[in-house]
């Protein structure tokens, strides 16, 4: 049989921003917030409307609309590379980083679900799928919770989710997270991975002490414990954690060359990458493929309703971040949001493109 293409230009892209509340105050080791702002892009073409998003300030959804919108308003949705490029080469002046990178990247998630819905396939089976499920660990443990609290959330993760690993957050006290780690280790039993997550928030001597003290309650991972900022210091303290702990960084990557950079001087034991800042479905596979190039594991940051048919076809893709803000969210606002299982998240095959459907009736109170 010959498949023959039909031509799909695209004929509207859209952008609206919402403000979600959370539902306790949040904070991590460098920053603190009481809402999370979700953007939404929809592309139009041949009919059918695919969904990309990113979280990020507001005024992500005026750069989409004014600025990158036009460039592709009228060319064929088929040409996803091409598109992406053309995205990346026009904020040049403004920089590729940070609100550009993450607008391109919820147009290009927008772009891979269109053409998957085009074609009539989910967009794992159009991507090429590795594995059929994804394993999570469950992401949270916020330094404004309570012991109670923090209690409640990991152990509900491992207990009912079946997660195989649990992350909290350090940094803002740091003289206190032992006690945290404690916590956190008490609630979980021994049977399951424990995480921490400085956020950057640490020097490099602060990071070697703390990393020294969790290792004996057999915490396995350390994300960000200097600025990612910092690959030098990064690849230091890599080179002096306890053998048991792997390093991790990369969820503030933008774009190939941040990833390229800390593989090259072997600054990380696990490169994580965010398909909502990375550069969307076209960047986080370019990110895959650095790894398997650098023989190093691949972990999805965040947004987890979105990474999920990538991650099933990423190479060397070790988990996804269960990340408690997000999935309260997907949940609320999307038909088709994923519901952990035994510890992982599956896509739903007879659901095309990345299977999500936006209730835009249900955010429209969020609306900013």
């Amino acid at each position: 049989m010959i498949l023959t293409r039909r031509d799909a230009a695209i004929e509207t892209i859209r952008a609206r921003a919402y403000s979600i509340p959370t539902d306790k105050p949040e904070a991590d080791g460098t920053f603190a917030w009481n809402a999370t702002t979700l953007v939404i892009v929809e592309v139009v073409a041949a009919g059918k409307t695919g969904i990309g998003y990113t979280y990020n300030d507001a005024s992500v959804a005026k750069l989409i609309e004014a600025t990158l919108a036009p460039l592709l308003i009228g060319d064929d949705a088929w040409n996803i590379n091409a598109l992406w490029l053309r995205m990346f080469q026009h904020v040049r002046n403004i920089g590729r980083s940070g609100i550009a990178a993450t607008a391109i990247s919820a147009i290009d998630c927008a772009l891979w679900d269109v053409k998957a819905r085009l074609l009539d396939v989910p967009l794992a089976r159009l991507l090429g799928v590795m594995r059929e499920r994804v394993p999570l660990y469950g992401s949270g443990g916020f330094t404004t919770y309570s012991d109670d609290e923090m209690r409640e959330q990991l152990s509900h993760w491992v207990y009912e989710d079946g997660c195989r690993w649990v992350k909290i957050k350090i940094g803002s006290e740091p003289p206190r997270d032992p006690h945290r780690v404690r916590v956190a280790r008490g609630a979980i039993g021994d049977g399951a991975g424990l995480f921490v997550d400085a956020n950057g928030a640490l020097d490099g001597k602060q990071a070697l002490d703390y990393a020294q003290r969790f290792s004996e309650q057999n915490v396995v991972w350390f994300e960000e414990p200097v600025s990612s900022d910092d690959v030098a210091g990064l690849a230091a303290l890599r080179n002096a954690l306890p053998a048991r702990l792997e390093l991790a960084a990369g969820e503030y990557g933008y774009t190939q060359d941040d990833f390229r950079t800390l593989l090259a001087n072997e600054a990380i034991d696990v490169l994580q990458a965010d398909v909502t800042r990375c550069g969307g479905i076209t960047g986080f596979m370019s990110v895959a493929a650095l790894c398997d190039a650098f023989h190093r594991p691949l972990s999805a940051h965040c947004a987890p309703a979105m990474h999920l048919h990538v991650a099933c076809a990423a190479p060397r893709l070790r988990h996804q971040e269960w990340f408690h803000d997000h999935v309260r969210i997907e949940q609320m606002l999307f038909d088709g949001a994923p519901r952990a299982i035994d510890g992982a998240i599956a896509p739903d095959l007879s659901r095309p493109g990345c299977g999500l459907d936006f209730k835009h009736a249900d955010a429209q109170c969020y609306a900013v």
